[in-house]
This record gives C-alpha cells, structure tokens and sequence, in this order.
C-alpha cells in the first residue's frame, strides 16, 4: 500500500475526531436539555434499531457497559426513553424510545444533516455520493477487521515493552 495515503488517511482521521470532539463540547454547553452529545448517539441507535437490553446497546455503541448506563441514566431522566419488560424474558428490561425521545432524535438528526449538507454544499452530487458509498465501506471493513487490529496491537506492545515475543509456557 502506499503509506503516504495511508498516513494522510490516519492524520485526516485523527483530526477530524479532534474537531469532532471539540464541536460536541461547544454544541454542548449550549443545549438546553444538558443532554452529553453521546447520549444523542445512544438515542438515535435506539430509534434506528429499536428496543433492546443495555448490553446489547454497549454492544451496538462498541462501548462499555458503564458508559451506556450513563447515557440511558440521563435519556431517561429526560423522559426520551423508558425501560419496559422484555417481552421474550419479563424479568429482563428493554430500552424503548419514547414519543418525546422519536421527536428530539427527529430534531438532532435534521440539525446534524443541516450541518453535513453545510459541510458539503459546494460538492458535486456525485461526489458526495461516491463519498457516503466509500465511507460505508470504510467504517464496514474497519468493524470487521477490528479484532484483527486489537489482536496485532496487542501482540506488538508485548513485543516492543515486555520482551514477551517468544516467551512460551511448555510445562
């Protein structure tokens, strides 16, 4: 491959997170729910893939267990979301979106394209397109070349800080 693609591909993704992250806590302190704009995302998976078990959603976020407790805390002290017997276990709970919960995810997913079709407004129709289709294949390809990577990480620290590269346990 050709590493100077890929090395801008890293740093235009690294900074982009950096903005990212940036907009969210400006656009945060500006809201008037006090919403995290993490618990948004949290939402908008839930309308998008309706109701489910908390660990389930930790799942579908790629996140902790702890995190999703947070967020689903806050969405339901807001009323946008409710916990209800699953109805294939009643003892277990579901996360369901509520009527106020699909009309704020409404709100944000409208702001958001707003701002996507700010961001691209000078691109041609077809450009954007090509984008949307290569960033699904992306993000795709990266989910599922994710255990790969943490598995190759994780044997190259072993190797770079612990000198455990060869160490064998033959007994």
């Amino acid at each position: 491959m050709d590493e100077q693609t890929i090395d801008t591909i890293a740093m235009q993704l690294t900074r982009l997170q950096r903005i990212r992250d940036r907009t969210a806590a400006q656009i945060g302190t500006w809201t008037k729910d006090g919403l995290e704009p993490a618990a948004f995302g949290t939402l908008l998976r839930l309308c998008c893939d309706g109701p489910m078990r908390s660990g389930a959603l930790a799942g579908a976020l790629h996140s902790d267990a702890s995190t999703v407790s947070r967020q689903v805390a806050q969405l339901v002290a807001k009323q946008l979301v409710e916990r209800q017997a699953d109805p294939a276990d009643g003892r277990a709970t579901v996360l369901v979106v509520t009527e106020r919960g699909r009309a704020v995810a409404e709100e944000v997913r409208r702001r958001r394209n707003e701002n996507l079709t700010r961001v691209m407004a000078d691109w041609a129709p077809q450009s954007r397109a090509d984008f949307a289709q290569l960033l699904e294949q992306f993000v795709d390809d990266f989910e599922r070349t994710r255990p790969e990577m943490i598995a190759a990480m994780r044997r190259n620290w072993d190797q770079t800080f612990t000198g455990t590269e060869n160490i064998r346990d033959d007994s």
